[in-house]
């Protein structure tokens, strides 16, 4: 009796092992499916061609930063965009860009809006650019930094305002993002983040209700976004 006990604790040991692996393949099958799905544009002949020089905001200036601070993609087809994460420099618009292109300093932001409501685009969109600290929100948003400080409410200009809303407008037609405080986001609230950016001086309520009067109203990607 006992010999057979033990016996059919074994199958079922045996059983359990073969069931649990069966799981656990079928998991990491459609894991590799998921990454298969990120992944594939970038096999030979397949990459999306890029214009040089290409803008995804019409008006923007294009300089790029470093390809160590961020990763090409195919988004939204291989990552969906739901958020625009709000960012302060922390400093002045050369040295921002300045760090953006040095490969050793690994973030970068999309665009960055300076203090007399000039645009410049640093990462194009469908590219996933370093800027949240977190991976998952990385693939998933866009993101602007605002040249200043969190501490000086002076570094939140009315230019600045009004040319920040137009982009953010423009980036929530382009991929269906509503406009509110759950999609339009500062860095201080990405999970896991050590940063306090955009600061107490940010105001939101006027920053999203600029954003709202301009969607009606949105500047359309340039013709040469690809």
């Amino acid at each position: 009796m006992g010999e057979r006990k033990r016996d059919s604790d074994r199958k079922l040991g045996r059983r359990a092992l073969l069931v649990g692996g069966a799981v656990a393949a079928v998991g990491t099958a459609a894991l590799a499916r998921e990454e298969l799905a990120h992944l594939w544009w970038r096999l030979p002949g397949v990459e999306k061609p890029r214009v040089a020089g290409a803008v995804d905001f019409r008006g923007a200036r294009w300089v790029a930063a470093s390809s160590a601070n961020y990763r090409r993609a195919d988004r939204p087809a291989d990552y969906s965009i739901d958020r625009v994460v709000v960012h302060v420099t922390q400093g002045g618009y050369r040295s921002a860009v300045q760090v953006f292109q040095d490969p050793g300093h690994g973030a970068a932001s999309h665009y960055i809006v300076r203090k007399d409501g000039r645009i410049t685009q640093l990462v194009r969109e469908l590219d996933v650019a370093f800027h949240a600290g977190n991976r998952e929100y990385n693939e998933r948003s866009v993101g602007i930094e605002h040249e200043g400080f969190v501490e000086r409410a002076s570094s939140f200009t009315d230019e600045m305002y009004a040319a920040s809303a137009r982009l953010t407008a423009a980036i929530c037609g382009r991929y269906g993002i509503p406009v509110d405080r759950k999609h339009i986001i500062g860095h201080v609230e990405v999970p896991g983040t050590d940063h306090t950016d955009p600061g107490r001086h940010w105001d939101w309520d006027r920053y999203l209700r600029l954003v709202r009067e301009t969607s009606t109203d949105r500047p359309k990607a340039s013709a040469s976004a690809v």
